[in-house]
């Protein structure tokens, strides 16, 4: 029973030593990597900017079909 408790103990200790280890710091970006980065983010935007319009254009068109037959201006 103590040897059970006794290893239990020490992979607690060993686990809360590996909890506490520091990550190396990232490697920086390069230029490439940069450019990279920025020209998915500018098509990330103009993807969800273009998704974003079709949703307010669905909207629009549903209002005006529902108010219409509601018989409001």
């Amino acid at each position: 029973m103590k040897k059970i408790l006794l290893t239990l103990l020490a992979g607690a200790l060993v686990g809360a030593m590996a909890a506490q280890a520091k990550l190396p710091a990232p490697a920086p970006k390069t230029d490439a990597e940069k450019a990279a980065a920025a020209e998915k983010d500018a098509a990330t935007k103009a993807k969800e900017a273009g998704e974003l319009a079709k949703a307010q254009d669905k909207a629009v068109a549903n209002y005006k079909r529902n108010h219409a037959a509601m018989g409001k201006k």
